[in-house]
């Protein structure tokens, strides 16, 4: 089933245009991965699906995004839309809270306030990230205490806590030493069974390893896009060619 449906999508910051003519689809329960070189508009697009691009001055958008059928750019609440579509940055963000203060914090917010109910989401949402043996008995220390690799697992938490139906990842692991991206990845080869997620990589390797598909960007184009062992291993555009190749980019 189609879980985003993208066609004619061109964004624009003030004069210049970022995205140009974006048509694209993004299947449930599956791991699609964004490639290209650095400012190529993989980091605009993901922004545009869950609309952090609003916060942005000048930003102007035509076509349309469609999540389950629902236009994210129609009459829809934002806040709704976020809370469905989770985002994870490419630097670990943990607020200076405890960790259980940190994953509370999204359920907090939409309105859930019983600590047995936050109690269940906070284990829930650990266990989801893999984590909950590593920090169950440190619940009330600072989650700036964490490593950066646990940090960034805490972020994916956090996200899951409000129970979205995707999760977008921006690099996630650029900043992480091999073991921590390893777990990482290992994460979300788990969570694609229950989310559809949309991964920016500078990484190939990593595209490679977990993604489903692929979609290769450049200049603010979808050069292309299909199942991710073809965009590898047999590129119809030359462009794409080039750039997995490691001739460019």
């Amino acid at each position: 089933m189609k879980c985003f449906d993208i066609k004619g999508l061109n964004l624009y910051y003030g004069d210049f245009q970022a995205l140009k003519d974006i048509n694209m689809d993004m299947n449930e329960h599956e791991i699609t991965a964004f490639i290209g070189p650095s400012g190529c508009g993989k980091s605009t697009l993901l922004k545009t699906l869950n609309r952090m691009n609003d916060l942005i001055e000048g930003c102007r958008i035509t076509g349309t995004a469609r999540l389950f059928d629902e236009n994210i750019y129609g009459a829809i609440d934002v806040n709704a839309l976020r809370k469905r579509v989770g985002m994870v940055f490419q630097k670990p963000n943990p607020f200076p809270f405890s960790i259980y203060d940190n994953i509370a914090f999204g359920a907090r917010t939409h309105g859930i306030k019983k600590r047995r109910d936050l109690d269940e989401i906070v284990e829930r949402s650990l266990k989801n990230a893999v984590m909950w043996d590593e920090v169950k008995d440190r619940l009330k220390e600072s989650a700036l205490s964490l490593s950066g690799g646990q940090q960034q697992r805490l972020c994916i938490a956090r996200a899951l806590a409000v129970e979205p139906q995707v999760l977008l990842l921006d690099e996630p692991t650029s900043a992480l030493d091999p073991i921590s991206t390893g777990k990482i990845e290992e994460l979300l080869l788990e969570l694609s069974d229950r989310y559809t997620i949309t991964i920016v990589t500078h990484n190939m390797q990593q595209a490679a390893r977990i993604s489903d598909k692929t979609v290769f960007f450049l200049l603010g184009q979808a050069v292309e896009q299909g199942d991710t062992e073809e965009i590898f291993s047999r590129p119809k555009d030359k462009r794409t060619e080039d750039y997995v190749t490691g001739r460019f980019g």
